[in-house]
């Protein structure tokens, strides 16, 4: 399969961007917008963004195919755990999905199209209608593409012509994304540009900044700093900074049988993406008094990754980050040879997956790519006690926990600064409503206009 060169991001290696060529997408794509855009109807646009997703899960799919037999090569991740994470995020995107996104951050699933108003509203004699941006510009980070490709989705929906801007080697899925909504739609893709080049070139990102509406970006809290600083001040700015996830495991659902069924789901947590995305665990913290200790339970998590990496093989990884997890293996055999308070377990001959058990109950940063702590408290404020030096930077919680302490647990969380938490099993897959770190997601891209009669 050969790609046609539709976008930037198509151009051989070879080919250099200059600033009047990113000046030039960005009015194309406006232009592109007003013609096949800014009018089509929302009910339209939720069809073709559906049908597209569906296309994605056809095992057929020559898109899907292209991506499976290149993607591993260009991203570092398995085939399986490619196929893994793009099929948990493109079943998430249905008619039925997307409508409920409108409707949780807009009110009205016409508020797009026209002044439309809630039964509330209309009580009051107001209506409203919410508008895109007419161009958005997205500075993406990391290397997990289901980020960048829901923003494009968001995008589509507030019908604002895009441009995609991806970070060195990792624009290989939303480019195919792109490709794939052409094959559905021409007419819609000519409003997308997806290129590729180092982040910090100033020239071309001050050419795509100019003529930008509103900028996203996603990365770190200081990449993020200088955007901003870049900025003129009345341009819109959202940006998506570093964030930390973790685990929690309450002693009654630590039976022998439940306790090997929570291993097996977290397995899947620490395994997604390869941990490598903001939602991915850091820290498993277990309750005291179960009827599995917190030993235990790092034992059954082990195995369990064993099994994992048979299925869903963790992929290659970069000598650095090789060597940054073997080190910190051999500081935890030494402490493990000396004390029963630590205990490791590892992949045989590789760095594919590490678990390492500590009765020390401080929060601590995992090495990524399939390296967990599991940690024994004795509450789930204890476990807050200790991971407050973070507080602030945390997005996802998983529990495990019956029904009568999940509620409070989950508004204790809340209440500690927690913005999303979910079962344990789930972290890498949110729903398409999720609101990210907080806030709406579409909600924040609009800008409303209310009519009052």
């Amino acid at each position: 399969m050969n790609l046609p060169n539709y976008f930037l991001a198509d151009l051989p290696p070879e080919a250099t961007l200059t600033p009047a060529l990113v000046a030039e997408a960005c009015q194309t794509l406006k232009r592109n917008r007003e013609h096949y855009l800014a009018n089509r109807s929302t009910a339209n646009l939720i069809k073709v963004l559906s049908e597209t997703a569906e296309n994605w899960l056809n095992p057929d799919y020559p898109f899907r195919q292209f991506m499976l037999a290149k993607g591993p090569e260009a991203t570092g991740f398995s085939r399986p755990v490619l196929a893994e994470g793009l099929d948990a995020f493109f079943g998430q995107v249905t008619y039925d999905n997307l409508q409920a996104l409108l409707l949780q951050d807009l009110g009205h699933l016409q508020r797009l199209d026209a002044m439309v108003g809630t039964e509330s509203e209309q009580r009051t004699r107001q209506l409203a209608v919410a508008c895109g941006p007419e161009l958005l510009a997205h500075v993406t980070g990391g290397v997990i593409p289901n980020p960048t490709m829901f923003s494009m989705i968001l995008g589509i929906l507030a019908r604002s012509a895009q441009f995609v801007k991806c970070a060195t080697g990792t624009s290989l899925v939303p480019r195919l994304f792109a490709h794939s909504l052409y094959d559905t739609d021409p007419k819609l893709a000519s409003c997308l540009e997806v290129a590729e080049w180092r982040g910090g070139t100033l020239a071309l990102e001050k050419e795509l900044f100019h003529a930008a509406d509103c900028i996203t970006a996603t990365g770190s809290d200081e990449t993020l700093a200088d955007i901003r600083s870049r900025l003129p001040h009345h341009k819109r700015f959202l940006g998506y900074g570093h964030r930390i996830s973790f685990g929690f495991v309450t002693h009654e659902v630590l039976s022998g049988f439940g306790a090997k069924k929570l291993a097996a789901r977290a397995a899947v947590d620490v395994t997604a993406w390869n941990q490598l995305g903001c939602l991915s665990p850091h820290v498993l913290y277990v309750e005291h008094g179960g009827g599995t200790s917190g030993v235990r339970f790092a034992e059954l998590l082990a195995e369990e990754l064993a099994k994992r990496e048979e299925a869903f093989p963790r992929g290659t990884v970069s000598a650095h980050e090789s060597a940054s997890i073997a080190s910190k293996r051999a500081f935890y055999q030494v402490r493990a040879d000396f004390s029963e308070e630590t205990r490791l377990w590892c992949s045989p001959e590789s760095t594919a997956w590490t678990v390492v058990y500590e009765a020390d109950p401080r929060f601590q940063m995992s090495s990524l790519n399939r390296f967990i702590y599991v940690k024994s408290v004795s509450s789930l404020t204890e476990a807050l006690r200790h991971v407050d030096p973070v507080r602030g930077k945390v997005s996802t919680v998983a529990i495990g926990a019956n029904s009568d302490r999940a509620e409070p647990m989950a508004m204790e969380l809340a209440r500690w600064g927690v913005t999303r938490v979910c079962p344990i099993g789930q972290m890498q897959n949110p729903p398409l409503t999720w609101r990210h770190d907080g806030r709406p997601s579409l909600g924040d891209i609009v800008t409303w206009t209310n009519w009052e009669m």
